[in-house]
């Protein structure tokens, strides 16, 4: 996937919002809240997303797949893909839409009516 492509992808999402930040990142944020990220590791995109408990034990032992930098080291449970051959482009989207999901479910009730989720 390419930072495009990944840009297009996490933009169809429902009330999700775009910001570049933290060294040229571009992060995105349903609501208020951080979904997905991508931003460079060694010159190359690295795509960062949330994940669920049980993804958080697998996801690391994959090529490619880290602990996400700074965020992992928080204690929060999110996977940086860096470098192939990590995930497929299919795989990748899944990741991110469940992350959408995650995030947008620790919202608000009255947050989640007034975005439409």
């Amino acid at each position: 996937m390419t930072r495009d492509e990944f840009n297009a992808f996490c933009a169809t999402l429902t009330a999700t919002n775009h910001v570049v930040q933290w060294g040229n990142a571009d992060v995105w944020k349903v609501g208020p809240k951080v979904f997905a990220l991508c931003g460079w590791a060694d010159g190359v995109d690295a795509f960062t997303f949330k994940v669920s408990d049980i993804a958080w034990e697998i996801l690391p032992d994959m090529p490619g797949l880290r602990p996400a930098p700074y965020l992992a080291s928080r204690g929060m449970k999110w996977i940086q893909h860096y470098e192939p051959p990590g995930l497929s482009d299919a795989e990748l989207k899944a990741h991110i839409r469940a992350s959408y999901d995650m995030v947008a479910a620790k919202l608000t009730k009255k947050l989640r009516a007034e975005l439409g989720l």
